[in-house]
């Protein structure tokens, strides 16, 4: 269920009022679970009505899936196009501003980067793990 979608004719709780047995994605996240194909059962509503979180039954949900090799690649390779540099190449260990100036600060205006804040730039990075 998409976060904009409001089902009808479910029970809403206010804060930190949600009947035992009930956890929002987050909460089952923590727990090492996932919803695994539930639809949710109430809702909690915060900020005046403003902001609201799905509770699933806990009973329901499924363990998560481990991560496998393949994932921690696909995840790698999707942080790496957001960390590194397009001209100079390196790898930043945050995610730089490339939808608005398209290159890393010191590339972009000369402001010199820190050297611990990156790796040197080379063609293949083995994974961490």
């Amino acid at each position: 269920m998409r976060p904009g979608d409001q089902p009808q004719g479910l029970p809403e709780f206010r804060w930190r009022q949600a009947p035992k047995g009930l956890a929002t994605r987050r909460q089952l996240r923590a727990m090492g679970l996932r919803p695994g194909g539930q639809e949710p059962v109430a809702a909690i509503v915060c900020r005046r009505g403003k902001r609201r979180a799905w509770l699933y039954q806990i009973d329901r949900a499924k363990p998560k899936l481990p991560m496998t090799l393949a994932k921690e690649q696909a995840l790698d390779r999707a942080m790496e196009a957001r960390q590194r540099c397009p001209r100079c190449k390196r790898r930043y260990f945050h995610c730089l501003p490339l939808k608005t100036l398209g290159c890393c600060l010191e590339c972009h205006d000369g402001t010199p980067a820190d050297p611990g804040s990156y790796l040197p730039p080379a063609d293949d990075q083995p994974l961490a793990a």
